[in-house]
């Protein structure tokens, strides 16, 4: 049986931001990890979209070393 993933659709037309993982979080503390994991980042090189909003820019904040951040 085949399952299909529904990508989510930024309500209100928001502005958003991709966020490509770059490094990886071998050897990075635990909590870092967590916040990839809270963007919604598992591989090296993976991309999502994600709001532009105050709380998204501070898990960028934290992790910002791993990141790559494009406004889109």
């Amino acid at each position: 049986m085949a399952t299909a993933k529904a990508a989510k659709v930024v309500k209100g037309g928001a502005q958003t931001m991709r966020i490509t993982l770059k490094r990886s979080p071998i050897g990075t503390p635990e909590r870092h990890r967590l916040v990839l994991r809270g963007l919604g980042l598992r591989k090296i090189r993976q991309s999502v979209l994600r709001p532009d909003t105050p709380q998204v820019r501070g898990l960028i904040h934290q992790v910002g070393y791993l990141l790559e951040v494009q406004p889109q």
